[in-house]
């Protein structure tokens, strides 16, 4: 790698870890109803939104409640995208006169934006019309991230209360969620990218002349190239702050009206793990121990940084198939060096890498280079952070409760090591929440795991495999990682926009979503439940750097054990067979 290529990552982890302690404060006293600078301006708002949906900010829930009421919330709004993509054609703010979506491709994306996974099986610009992608996909993206974050907030009371019954109001966790940090943070980088370029219009799509004209595959002169636009700008910054991904355009963040410079790149790229590595801190002085906040950061900076240096070490050589051809990868005054395929001139190796693992290790999944290009090993890296369940950073919310989870499985491990019945922040560990921690761990993996298996065993799954061999599984593999771990990102070799596929992983995305957050809810409430627990002395302290090592332990052991073997048809056999064919 470059050193202007890790001048840019240093950078980046810099500013980072130096906005966590202040986002991570504010979100704090937004979620335990104390004053912030924002209270003034958004107060009246929040208390006309509780008197309209007719709750009282006071009144709080059990866990059962709590998680009616999400499912209720979330069930709604996937009924309501899926009917908006079935009439869309009779809506207006549709200049380009889009007709209906298909009806399984409207579930998929229907399940997609209400589970925060944002998996796209269309082209943005040739299938949703504007009116469908603001009131149907945008909401979304601002509401399915701020259940996400309500549910961990739940899960956090669940922890620090001792002997009470609620765990809080889902309507007002996900009201300040979306009024008192999504909101304000979309509403001020949509200014800074606008600013740089990304298009924010109502105008139909414009036709420009080509200055050198070229033939389609009939043979037929083409001197035209229609260029999309649409309201663009107001939509990015809730995709990348709510780990949604999902793209206006079709080719997402590599597209120059999506992310057009460096700086946009850079800004962007924050956003994405901005609000999961602030929970961490959140985390930290809602349970009145901050230690424990920067432990939890600090298993995710370890497990990210290894990833994320073995993956732009990985993309800074092209692989045999292109230096066998006599193409260079080195790195001269005309050329960027490394394996570029699939990559943007504008940002580079350093930058694509960046993008792909901290897009994957958070649940955002929108890209700004084609990871199905990558290397066999780093196209490994991206999918193998989507397998240890999106809890590296993770989405917002569902980032940070998967980790806690790891983190009770960590403890219960210890326990029996010493013969000492486990605790959590005071908490004695027993035997449903172990079950419910299984759960957690368990549900995505198979869905994963099952889902592939059919997909490359039945005819129709077969017939979407563009590529043959161990790249071809990778595509399939890769796919129901994303679907059934919320991601959403892809090995686009895969041709997935058909009824087989769009079903498929339709109900991974709902299981991958719904079927984790009622057992974290119940663990919530179980916790609730619980006396606390005095420290003795033979208590594990989990803000120690033992216990940190010891959570990375947990979460790659469960991580290689699930999916080491499926990998190896994959990606590693695939990297094997480069590396003999370059002997």
């Amino acid at each position: 790698m470059s050193a202007s290529g890790l001048a840019q990552i240093v950078l980046y982890l810099v500013v980072l870890l130096l906005l966590v302690k202040p986002l991570g404060g504010y979100m704090a006293r937004t979620y335990e109803g104390q004053p912030t600078l924002l209270s003034r301006l958004l107060g009246p708002l929040e208390r006309l939104i509780y008197r309209a949906i007719g709750v009282r900010a006071e009144d709080e829930m059990n866990w059962k409640t709590y998680a009616l009421a999400m499912l209720l919330f979330n069930g709604t709004g996937l009924v309501v995208v899926y009917v908006l993509q079935r009439v869309q054609g009779s809506l207006p703010l549709n200049p380009q006169a889009l007709g209906a979506i298909t009806p399984d491709s409207s579930f998929n994306t229907a399940v997609s934006f209400a589970t925060n996974t944002n998996w796209q099986g269309y082209g943005g610009e040739s299938t949703m019309s504007y009116f469908t992608q603001m009131v149907g996909l945008s909401v979304q993206n601002f509401v399915s991230a701020a259940s996400g974050m309500a549910v961990l907030v739940a899960l956090i009371r669940g922890l620090s209360r001792k002997t009470s019954e609620t765990i809080g109001s889902f309507w007002v966790d996900l009201t300040r969620s979306a009024l008192y940090i999504l909101l304000p943070l979309s509403f001020v980088m949509a200014i800074v990218l606008v600013s740089q370029g990304v298009v924010q219009t109502f105008a139909p799509y414009q036709t420009a002349t080509l200055l050198q004209s070229t033939q389609d595959s009939n043979g037929k002169a083409i001197v035209e190239q229609v260029i999309a636009l649409g309201p663009a700008a107001s939509q990015i910054p809730i995709k990348q702050l709510g780990t949604n991904g999902g793209g206006f355009f079709n080719v997402n963040s590599a597209h120059p009206f999506e992310n057009p410079t460096p700086f946009s790149n850079f800004v962007q790229l924050l956003a994405i793990l901005l609000i999961p590595a602030s929970l961490c801190y959140t985390f930290g002085k809602m349970v009145k121990d901050t230690r424990q906040g920067w432990a939890v950061l600090s298993v995710m900076l370890v497990v990210f940084i290894p990833m994320l240096s073995l993956c732009a070490s990985q993309e800074s050589h092209a692989p045999s198939s292109i230096t066998s051809l006599g193409v260079t990868d080195a790195m001269s005054a005309l050329a960027p060096g490394g394996n570029m395929e699939g990559k943007e001139v504008r940002f580079g190796i350093a930058n694509s890498a960046m993008w792909a693992v901290a897009t994957t290790a958070a649940s955002n999944g929108s890209v700004n280079a084609m990871h199905d290009s990558f290397t066999p090993l780093g196209g490994l890296v991206p999918m193998w952070l989507i397998q240890l369940g999106e809890i590296i950073f993770g989405g917002v919310g569902s980032g940070l409760y998967g980790m806690l989870v790891f983190a009770i499985l960590a403890v219960f491990v210890a326990g029996l090591m010493v013969g000492r019945t486990p605790e959590y922040l005071g908490k004695k560990i027993e035997a449903f929440e172990i079950k419910m921690a299984s759960l957690v761990i368990l549900v995505p993996s198979a869905t994963v795991l099952v889902g592939t298996a059919i997909a490359v065993v039945v005819g129709a799954g077969k017939r979407g495999v563009l590529n043959p061999g161990p790249h071809g599984f990778s595509e399939v593999l890769y796919a129901f990682s994303s679907a059934a771990n919320n991601n959403g990102s892809a090995f686009a070799g895969l041709s997935t926009n058909t009824p087989f596929y769009n079903t498929a992983l339709g109900v991974a995305m709902f299981f991958g979503r719904f079927w984790v957050k009622i057992p974290v809810l119940a663990l919530a409430g179980a916790l609730a439940r619980k006396k606390r627990v005095p420290p003795s002395p033979g208590t594990l302290p989990t803000h120690t750097p033992l216990f940190v090592v010891m959570l990375v332990g947990v979460i790659v052991i469960v991580g290689a054990l699930t999916f080491i073997p499926a990998l190896a048809l994959g990606p590693i056999v695939e990297h094997l067979t480069f590396a003999a064919g370059a002997k």
